[in-house]
């Protein structure tokens, strides 16, 4: 598991470089099929539905950034890409510089222009974008970016010196600029001086385009789809599936398998697998039920550094706290995490590791729902019936088996579950009101979600975060979720998870189950193929891979 804090940039560009080059095989297929549990809806996987989909995993090496996510899900500085340098600490500043021979598949040079597209996004300080987190992006007081140059300088706020820096301008995080600039019909670096000169009219235009420009359809345009990467994107097919080609004008290291089709989930994954239609499949484990692995296939299991949890809609049934505490009392916890194999997860803010200040939000309210208490529940609604609709995205054995087990033990609080799943249930149906509770993982992602870092993750119940689900207002956490971020003592930490535990407890925003785990199945003719506990998941080094014909 990634250790809470990765500031340091790890320079062991090894994993990526030399685990493809270690294969055995004589030839190398020119294609491979790979299998996510997420949707593939957007390109943009940082919008609250894109971040929680399957396109971290699908696009970790067709938009690359400054660092990555390896196999342990540490950051690791990308180097093809460009460098980072401190120059300040108090304030925290630092210098990018985007190499000089780094261009987007369509030629245009790739800019700090991209990276103040990516801050504003995530900044807070501009209505109107959809964005899943701003994290880290919030303390950044300002970049200094010439439209059209190579280097940008960022400072942070006096005494926000983001820990955690190195999570920030990562794969998949920068989209093109120049694009919207396109798309809107403004000129070269009108989007940067918009951003920066905080242009009103033109910045909410930006923003609606950053929300839906790179949607994913069979019919899009790919003059909107450029690549900062070895892949590229190639096509959609009319079963979401993308397709993604060696990018010609990549500037590292070639890829070396020529194409990479990204399967979404399916409820036929155990019919594919039995007929090696698939090269990579990284699952939530169990989701697919028993899988039985032909002879050619390995298998993997692992923790991720995301937790599987009951997310409670913001509105409804649930918009009491009686209520969420009532079906928390009624869930019994223990044996979905025992059906999972794995032990109870208390923990909110502290998600992502599984270090020594687990024990500080292990707090003596956790006792309260360790197991099902319907009497407790029944008295928290007052003897009052509850209908809830819980979802999750189909198809998904394990959480079917979850809301069933909810169902069944709530049924003697007077408490009555429907289970509302479907295959693009997500964040947006508990936003819009079509579901009461979400099944998923952190920010609501059917895969691990977690960036792996928990100052970031925690995030996820910051009042003023895109992907807070439940909409969960408390200045207090706020405050708590704000001071971690900028924090590395020890002693400080926990006692701020200590703090906050009973408040969270109180109020109920979620209710965590367990760590989720992570399949891992490969052929065995592949090579170089690596797990990875974050949103990004086995597709961070997917140019390395090789199958062997």
């Amino acid at each position: 598991m990634a250790g809470r804090r990765t500031t340091v940039l790890l320079a062991v560009l090894v994993l990526v470089g030399g685990l493809g080059l270690t294969s055995c095989s004589s030839q190398a297929a020119e294609a491979v099929d790979y299998a996510v549990d997420g949707t593939l809806i957007s390109y943009n996987a940082n919008t609250v539905a894109g971040a929680a989909s399957g396109g971290p995993q699908a696009f970790a090496r067709t938009l690359t950034g400054f660092n990555y996510h390896g196999p342990d899900g540490q950051v690791i500085g990308d180097h093809d890409f460009g460098t980072i340098s401190v120059v300040g600490r108090t304030p925290l500043i630092l210098d990018y510089e985007i190499k000089a021979e780094a261009v987007y598949s369509d030629g245009k040079p790739i800019t700090c222009d991209d990276m103040v597209l990516a801050w504003a996004s995530r900044s807070g300080r501009f209505a109107g974008f959809d964005a899943a987190s701003r994290a880290g992006y919030t303390d950044i007081a300002g970049i200094d970016c010439a439209p059209g140059q190579k280097k940008a300088r960022v400072s942070f706020a006096p005494d926000r010196a983001f820990t955690d820096y190195g999570q920030l301008f990562t794969a998949t995080t920068m989209m093109p600029a120049h694009v919207l600039g396109d798309v809107l019909g403004l000129g070269d670096g009108a989007v940067t001086t918009a951003l920066l000169n905080n242009d009103g009219p033109t910045v909410e235009r930006i923003a609606q385009a950053w929300n839906t420009t790179w949607d994913l359809k069979p019919d899009l345009d790919l003059k909107r789809f450029p690549s900062s990467g070895p892949y590229k994107l190639e096509s959609v097919t009319d079963d979401g599936a993308v397709v993604l080609v060696a990018n010609d004008k990549w500037w590292g290291a070639k890829p070396i398998t020529a194409r990479v089709t990204v399967w979404p989930r399916s409820p036929e994954l155990q019919d594919r697998v039995n007929e090696g239609a698939y090269d990579v499949v990284d699952i939530a484990a169990g989701s697919s039920g028993t899988l039985n692995l032909p002879d050619d296939y390995v298998r993997t299991d692992s923790a991720s550094a995301g937790i599987e949890q009951l997310i409670f809609a913001p509105q409804g049934p649930l918009a009491a706290v009686p209520a969420r505490r009532a079906l928390a009392l009624c869930t019994p916890r223990d044996v979905i995490a025992r059906n999972a194999e794995v032990p109870v997860a208390n923990s909110r803010l502290n998600a992502a590791t599984e270090d020594a200040y687990g024990a500080a939000e292990a707090t003596p309210q956790v006792n309260e729902f360790a197991v099902a208490n319907p009497v407790a529940a029944r008295a928290a609604l007052n003897n009052q019936p509850l209908t809830v609709r819980i979802g999750y995205q189909t198809p998904n054995a394990r959480l079917a088996a979850t809301v069933g087990a909810i169902a069944r033990s709530c049924a003697p609080a007077g408490i009555t579950v429907a289970d509302v799943a479907g295959e693009n249930t997500g964040p947006l149906a508990l936003r819009d009101n079509e579901i009461d509770v979400l099944v998923a993982g952190t920010g609501g992602a059917a895969g691990s979600g977690s960036s792996g870092s928990s100052s970031i993750d925690a995030y996820t119940l910051h009042s003023a975060n895109g992907n807070n689900l439940p909409r969960y207002t408390n200045s207090r956490i706020d405050a708590i979720i704000a001071t971690i971020a900028v924090t590395s003592d020890p002693k400080e930490i926990a006692r701020l998870l200590g703090e906050a535990g009973p408040i969270l407890w109180g109020d109920m925003p979620t209710l965590p189950l367990y760590r989720q785990q992570r399949t891992l199945l490969t052929s065995t003719k592949m090579f170089a193929v690596s797990g990875n506990p974050t949103r990004w998941g086995a597709g961070w080094n997917m140019d390395r891979w090789e199958l062997s014909q």
